[in-house]
């Protein structure tokens, strides 16, 4: 059992590896024209020379040329994910260093797209620079660093999971979404508790950290998805042309709607009759709540039986990130749309609160 409240045992030395995708993280002032350029992050130690008292063995990756965060798609999580698993029995931990506005959803796919994963994968950016004065980048960095490299007396990874550090803590990733624009506590975990906190001493919350039933085994990726997804979020006065015309994109493959509250919709007929056309005509449908916690409950009001009725999902207490990466893995792998709505309702990397 790993301790609560650990220093981390990472007096050991580790080998951790640095992958940066982009972000502002990367970035640096130009003297002259003050503005924003990315920085050669191999001169990472030039940067933030504080690591040059860390212990363990970092090495860098970067993506050539870095990518906004606003501009990643699926390939560059399957670019993420390949890099990993090539240089898996190289290195301790890995630490993702990326944009904060998409950052949630890159960390949901890479918890889908591993399996057996053993080592800990922690994505980490910052609201500003890491070469201005205020930044949060440094102190997210090396904390980052600090926990991919944290192992027990057996030599196990303390966090074993793909995960987002940003502000003193440590989320799962797939339970994660970005809630600040502005403050240096940019994401919150609103349905799962944090994997760790970050004080004195980074406090282990062992008790909700994903360990492998069993260890040694070998990683293995997936990396096919399908994105033939929509997401519809719900509000007073929806019109049908609205709702048809998301329904009947040609070839969408799932839908996932924002339903309000406890998973409750509008109960107009012609609402519920083109949804109940849709899913007759072979569109899956999440159910997600648009309140950032709690949880989609389709037994607990009329309108979400009648939902519930013709065949719509429950999404349960998952985030709209995980709920839309979850459907590109599934549809990436899975043909038949009753075994992608068999695995929508079970927990499968702990993005949702059910067995």
């Amino acid at each position: 059992m790993h301790s609560d409240y650990s220093k981390s045992i990472s007096d050991q030395k580790a080998n951790i590896l640095l992958i940066y995708t982009g972000g502002t993280i990367g970035m640096k002032q130009d003297p002259e024209t003050l503005a924003l350029v990315p920085f050669n992050f191999e001169e990472i130690l030039a940067e933030v020379p504080e690591l040059k008292k860390i212990v363990h063995t970092i090495d860098t990756h970067s993506f050539d040329p870095p990518v906004d965060s606003s501009d990643i798609e699926p390939s560059r999580w399957k670019e993420i994910a390949d890099v990993i698993y090539q240089k898996y029995d190289n290195y301790d931990g890995f630490v993702i260093l990326h944009g904060t506005d998409t950052m949630s959803y890159s960390a949901s796919a890479l918890g889908f797209m591993m399996e057996n994963l053993e080592k800990p994968v922690i994505f980490t950016g910052s609201q500003l620079p890491v070469g201005m004065l205020r930044t949060d980048g440094k102190e997210n960095l090396i904390s980052a660093i600090e926990i991919a490299a944290a192992r027990d007396t057996l030599g196990r990874a303390i966090v074993p999971e793909v995960c987002i550090y940003f502000g003193s803590q440590l989320f799962r990733g797939n339970r994660t979404t970005k809630d600040n624009a502005e403050n240096f506590n940019a994401f919150r975990s609103p349905n799962y508790p944090p994997l760790a906190e970050a004080g004195i001493h980074i406090k282990y919350n062992q008790h909700y950290i994903n360990y492998p039933s069993q260890w040694g085994r070998a990683l293995h990726i997936k990396t096919s998805t399908c994105n033939r997804v929509a997401v519809m979020r719900l509000f007073p006065g929806i019109t049908p042309e609205v709702v048809k015309g998301i329904t009947g994109i040609p070839g969408l493959r799932a839908l996932v709607l924002e339903t309000y509250g406890s998973g409750n919709a509008t109960t107009r007929r012609w609402f519920l009759d083109i949804l109940e056309e849709a899913v007759q005509n072979g569109l899956i449908i999440l159910n997600v709540s648009q309140c950032p916690a709690g949880k989609v409950d389709m037994e607990a009001y009329a309108t979400g039986i009648q939902l519930k009725e013709m065949g719509v999902i429950s999404g349960h207490d998952s985030t709209l990130e995980a709920a839309v990466t979850k459907l590109f893995f599934l549809l990436g792998h899975q043909s038949e749309n009753n075994t992608i709505k068999e695995l929508l309702n079970k927990n499968l990397k702990g993005e949702i609160s059910i067995n």
